[in-house]
């Protein structure tokens, strides 16, 4: 029985995509990428433009994708000095099949709350953490 290919897609959305940690908007976009890939969740890449870089911390954590590319890691500090240790990731020189999700920033559903069209976006626990 023949394995299904697994494909990966990165299309323009127009979504309300808010992010918030702790009660704290970290993001907001009305300009998402949405990638869909065999086997995970769809995901929401968001513009840097519209993310509060000034409340994430880069770390050195790297991760590769033979479907997107190598992703970079940020860390997001709570006013009471905690860390909630890689919270979203990005490809800075994603493969060209999802160009779109260059230097976009994604966020891990079970880090931080996300708010798609006025709706908590809740993925399933198996596999959540996957990129």
């Amino acid at each position: 029985m023949p394995s299904a290919k697994h494909t990966v897609e990165a299309v323009p959305g127009s979504q309300h995509v808010r992010v918030e940690i702790g009660g704290q908007v970290v993001a907001e976009s009305r300009r998402p990428v949405l990638v869909h890939e065999t086997g995970l969740p769809v995901r929401y890449y968001l513009p840097p433009e519209d993310v509060a870089l000034h409340l994430l911390e880069p770390t050195g954590t790297h991760t590769h994708c033979p479907y997107k590319g190598d992703a970079s890691y940020w860390s997001y500090r709570e006013g009471d000095g905690r860390v909630r240790a890689d919270v979203v990731w990005a490809y800075p020189d994603p493969l060209p099949e999802v160009a779109l999700i260059k230097d976009h920033l994604s966020f891990y559903d079970t880090k931080a709350e996300i708010i798609v069209d006025g709706s908590p976006l809740r993925q399933a626990a198996a596999g959540a953490d996957r990129r």
